[in-house]
């Protein structure tokens, strides 16, 4: 297989429903480095703060990969359950990950690979699951990175303390897992990969084989994955206005029918591909 290095998509706003109506609310960046040892693991660094104060709440919506976030998290407001500041780890989001930006916030955050924060040795929490860091990740004191990521103010030098804190506890990663991220980039990039058993052949192993290491590193089926992907490419394609007719996008990204389509779309967006199209070209 090719280098695991060109595994994922550049960093771009993929996932993040309505990414015009986000900006507008709130400051999201997706560029801080990883360091060469995190590279295999850790996908990008991220970060995000608003001000709601004296607003109604804004509704951020994101489609998101399988994958673990690692996130140090500060508001006016208890975030999750949780009481902040806090570093709170995100597990896999079987459908799409909400959260209502209220008062003031910010977050600094580490998005691992599908897999990567397992094959770090890390204990995933449930899918779904917001919880605080604890004993998650052996290695990693959650007291001392909370302390010394707000002792920075800038975006760029808060990823830099995340990233000091997690290098010194990545492995050398195993051949196994470095396929594994070339097949998922391959899974994310190519739309006529659209049957898992096309995957199972790409990966040279059978069905169950498949099933069984998505089970292990991923916490997701391989189904899952390959839907959540080209659900992601819908939802893309229609907030760039490039749709016209949401029959034939169906039928591009592998679905036999508009009804499938819609019905998919919906269980994971929360709405119709119709009405996720009708506000894109109302611009939100």
């Amino acid at each position: 297989m090719a280098s695991w290095r060109n595994a994922t998509a550049p960093v771009t706003t993929r996932g993040v429903l309505r990414p015009g109506e986000t900006a507008r609310v709130a400051g999201l960046r997706r560029d801080a480095p990883v360091s060469p040892a995190l590279e295999p693991f850790v996908e990008r660094y991220w970060s995000v703060r608003w001000d709601r104060t004296g607003q109604p709440p804004f509704r951020s919506e994101v489609l998101s990969h399988p994958s673990v976030n690692l996130s140090v998290e500060t508001g006016s407001e208890p975030r999750f359950g949780a009481e902040l500041p806090a570093v709170l780890l995100h597990g896999v989001v079987p459908r799409r990950f909400v959260v209502d930006l209220t008062g003031t916030g910010r977050v600094t955050a580490a998005k691992f690979r599908p897999g990567g924060w397992v094959a770090m040795g890390g204990r995933p929490p449930g899918r779904g699951a917001v919880v605080p860091l604890g004993g998650h990740l052996p290695g990693l004191d959650a007291a001392v990175l909370l302390h010394a990521v707000l002792a920075e103010e800038d975006d760029d030098a808060r990823a830099a303390v995340l990233d000091a804190a997690l290098a010194p506890l990545a492995p050398e990663p195993t051949v196994a897992y470095r396929d594994l991220q070339q097949l998922l980039g391959r899974m994310a990039e190519d739309r006529e990969l659209v049957r898992v058993d096309q995957v199972a052949a790409l990966a040279g192993v059978g069905v169950r084989s498949l099933q069984r290491l998505f089970a292990g590193l991923v916490g997701a089926s391989p189904k899952a994955v390959l839907a959540r992907y080209r659900l992601q490419d819908a939802a893309a394609a229609i907030d760039a206005g490039t749709v016209d007719d949401l029959a034939a996008l169906a039928a591009e990204l592998g679905w036999f029918d508009q009804a499938h389509f819609s019905r998919d779309f919906r269980a994971v967006v929360g709405v119709t591909p119709s009405a996720y199209l009708a506000r894109a070209r109302a611009g939100g």
